[in-house]
């Protein structure tokens, strides 16, 4: 039986209800007056239901279609300028129990090499991401109460946040860690992490089980709990995501709705981010075993419609990614991007990108600076802003300034003046004019003109020397 506010996953992610969505899309695909009634309440920029948001999906008119994508471009400047937040995947260890058949990471790979990285050996990691100019990182773990336990990620997250090199500094550590309790919910909050990010990696729950045969992932109910457990936990921003490939596309796309409306209904906010990844080649993972895989064409409008469905979020695109995939998908909703990214076990230290512990394949091989260069020259700002968690807005008081559109007096001074920083202390010569040139022109861009000489102000400050300067 469905039911949003249910704390049973199979109620709340409820196969019945999503079958029945599925079957109702492909009855008004065609149904152009619905359609054009959903577009219009989408444009009141207040969220679609998963059925609603599924009948677009379904529909295959062009011209609608091109419309999804500019009402989606159109919302994501509406909520986040045109900034795209900058961040880093961080791989603690590959160590993991699970028999996950997507990841190399399974426990039956022998023949992949197992590394933890020591605290000394964190330490000359972030060194070399701060060295790139990074301030926000994800750190990632494969599930093994042994080799990492919440000890372990804990003593992390402390020695991440201490190092301070030359002008640089972690301000954000974000955790993708497996489903845990509450109680260890409630130390990574005070340990001091953003967001919590778990991927649900499918929705249908027989695949579900199927795809994780053995390990405690295999459990479907705990898994899809965890962001209820992590709220009661005290944390109050989280990041849910499909592995699109694995399953039927148009079921995870409904699952996913579902799950982001339980969060509202249940504890008043949706989820912080959404990850949009797809499976990929890895050590001993072939993409094409997976008869789900998905077209280019078919991943851009998923994006543009969890853009429409969900206004509010944030979605996040990787470095899984083509360069060419990345630029398309950026113009239809996407706010976060990793860029320099290594996927492997204490990959950042090394001066060529080592392969042999790598979770997936990298598609995207730029530079953090190239990567930059790009962004700006495509008239964004790369932003490394964690302004929002520093102070407080987090949770409900982030998403009611996000949907009233007021953050926009936060994010835009505070994207150019982490901008500034990054220009100052990393960036190759060519950026920087870009960059200095882009921030001039973007200034102007700012809503409230008392604060634009502010602005100015702060700038000088940075180019003279001071750091972490923030609204």
């Amino acid at each position: 039986m469905y039911n949003v506010k249910s704390m049973k996953a199979e109620e709340f992610i409820n196969d019945e209800e999503i079958k029945a969505t599925l079957k109702y899309a492909d009855e008004n695909k065609d149904n152009l007056k619905l359609v054009d009634e959903i577009l219009e309440k989408a444009k009141l920029r207040k969220g679609l239901s998963h059925r609603e948001a599924s009948v677009l999906l379904a529909c295959e008119d062009k011209e609608k279609v091109t419309e999804m994508y500019d009402l989606a471009g159109q919302i994501k400047k509406d909520f986040y300028g045109n900034r795209i937040v900058m961040f880093a995947p961080l791989y603690l260890s590959n160590y993991c129990v699970n028999g996950c058949l997507y990841c190399p990471y399974h426990a039956k790979n022998k023949h992949i090499p197992r590394k933890k990285l020591t605290q000394e050996e964190v330490e000359k990691e972030v060194i070399a991401l701060q060295d790139m100019g990074h301030k926000r990182l994800a750190i990632e773990a494969g599930e093994d109460p042994v080799n990492n336990p919440i000890e372990y990620i804990l003593e992390c997250i402390h020695t991440i946040y201490s190092i301070k090199h030359k002008n640089g500094a972690i301000r954000r550590v974000n955790v993708n860690i497996a489903a845990t309790t509450v109680e260890n919910y409630r130390k990574l909050k005070e340990a001091g992490i953003g967001t919590y990010i778990l991927f649900q990696e499918t929705y249908d729950k027989e695949a579900y089980e199927y795809l994780h045969p053995t390990g405690p992932k295999h459990d479907y109910a705990y898994h899809t709990e965890a962001m209820d457990r992590a709220m009661e936990g005290g944390i109050d921003d989280v990041g849910i995501g499909v592995l699109f490939g694995l399953d039927k596309y148009r079921y995870e796309f409904a699952g996913l709705l579902m799950h982001a409306e339980h969060l509202e209904a249940v504890h008043g906010v949706g989820p912080h981010t959404i990850s949009v990844p797809r499976v990929k080649k890895a050590d001993d993972i072939d993409p094409t075993e997976f008869d789900n895989s998905l077209s280019d064409e078919m991943f851009c409008k998923l994006a543009a419609l969890i853009r429409l469905a969900v206004p509010y979020t944030g979605m996040i695109i990787s470095t899984r990614e083509t360069p060419e995939i990345r630029e398309k998908i950026i113009k239809l909703g996407v706010s976060q991007i990793s860029g320099g990214s290594r996927t492997s076990v204490g990959g950042y230290a090394e001066e060529e990108r080592p392969h042999d512990t790598e979770q997936f394949d990298v598609s995207d091989n730029r530079t953090l600076d190239e990567v930059v260069n790009w962004l700006m020259r495509a008239g964004y700002i790369p932003s490394f802003c964690t302004a929002c968690y520093r102070e407080g807005r987090t949770g409900d008081r982030f998403m009611s300034l996000c949907k009233s559109g007021q953050i926009q007096n936060c994010c835009h001074p505070n994207a150019l003046m982490t901008l500034k920083e990054y220009l100052m202390d990393y960036a190759s010569p060519e950026t920087r004019k870009i960059g200095e040139e882009l921030i001039e022109r973007e200034i102007e861009n700012i809503g409230k003109e008392e604060i634009k000489p502010k602005v100015r102000e702060e700038l000088i400050k940075i180019e003279n020397g001071t750091r972490d300067l923030y609204f």
